[in-house]
């Protein structure tokens, strides 16, 4: 049995084709009835659009390619979630690439969307080459979201504000009464500025690296967090207090503590980054700082909805407002 076609909805709904074509691109120039009928007979019917030869007619695929550095990062999957939402209301479709696979093969990470037309590309994390960007943004929107690298003219960028988000997480440490505040730092632009933040507030505190408020060389996961943590606490002026520039860092940190006979919050404060559902799981409890990932993955769609319509023009920077979320995993500090 063949398929429905679209003469068979206008058919079965006593219109035009043309009527037909317009309801389903959701034009409002489709009086209520007419619209309804075509929406009945679609329904009866089964129909269901050929994507191939709407995207041949209107010249789009109605796709948008979105280029992930790491699959791993559980941030990104609030980002996703606020990116999707809207585009799919908008009626396009997220292809999603790995992009770190994509390099370790030899291939370009965005050269798989522009083979299949994709309309626009959202590059979700920090790219090793930027400037490879450059070429791609030439042939199609592009946005950048969750970094704070560089990017080609053009090119929008959407990202939290990573120094005021280190504020908020030093300033409640302080608040809390704690004068010895370790920092678990990074790599890339956004932990540079997190460590920017981190030591603003600790100097204007009167406090320095080289005393009350050390800095540890970190690779943003749980291992590198759980090592960091154990060279700072053989310290003889051991922290009172760590704000961990991720998550997943912070969890490392937990794991050391614990390993060395500490409670925490009564012997160590921790604070994280990125409020993932990591921290949100009840024996872990996490003060961490909110990136708003869902809100920066809509304000990136919103951007790429933009350049969609009106191509051209200077990329623009969006930083949506970092909040903190405070949880079980800090307290004023030991009074012993």
């Amino acid at each position: 049995m063949r398929p429905p076609t679209i003469r068979d909805v206008a058919d079965r709904a006593g219109v035009s084709k043309s009527l037909v074509s317009l309801v389903l691109r959701g034009s409002e120039q489709v009086r209520a009835e007419k619209r309804e009928a075509v929406l009945r007979a679609v329904r009866e019917l089964g129909y269901r659009p050929n994507a191939a030869a709407r995207s041949l007619s209107e010249q789009r695929t109605r796709t948008v390619g979105v280029l992930l550095h790491d699959l791993r990062n559980p941030w990104y999957v609030d980002l996703l979630d606020g990116l999707n939402s809207l585009l799919h209301a908008s009626g396009l479709h997220m292809l999603l690439a790995d992009a770190r696979l994509n390099r370790r093969a030899g291939q370009d990470p965005a050269g798989p969307f522009l083979d299949l037309g994709a309309d626009g590309l959202v590059v979700v994390g920090t790219l090793p080459d930027p400037a490879a960007l450059e070429t791609v943004a030439a042939r199609m929107p592009v946005v950048v979201a969750g970094a704070r690298e560089p990017v080609p003219a053009g090119v929008d960028l959407v990202a939290n504000d990573d120094e005021h988000g280190a504020r908020l997480a030093t300033e409640h440490l302080v608040g809390l009464g704690h004068r010895r505040i370790a920092h678990l730092a990074g790599y890339g632009a956004a932990a540079d500025l997190r460590r920017r933040g981190f030591e603003a507030t600790m100097s204007a505190r009167g406090a320095a690296a080289a005393d009350g408020a050390p800095v540890e060389a970190g690779d943003m996961t749980e291992e590198g967090g759980y090592r960091a943590t154990v060279r700072l606490l053989a310290r003889a002026d051991r922290p009172t207090a760590v704000f961990a520039v991720n998550d997943m860092t912070a969890v490392g940190v937990l794991s050391a503590a614990e390993e060395l006979g500490l409670r925490v919050p009564r012997d160590l404060s921790v604070v994280g980054y990125d409020d993932t559902s990591i921290s949100r799981l009840r024996h872990v409890w996490l003060t961490t700082v909110d990136g708003a990932g869902r809100e920066v993955g809509r304000r990136a769609a919103r951007c790429l909805l933009d350049r969609l319509e009106q191509p051209g023009g200077e990329g623009r920077v969006h930083l949506a407002a970092p909040t903190l979320e405070v949880r079980g995993t800090t307290a004023p500090p030991p009074t012993d």
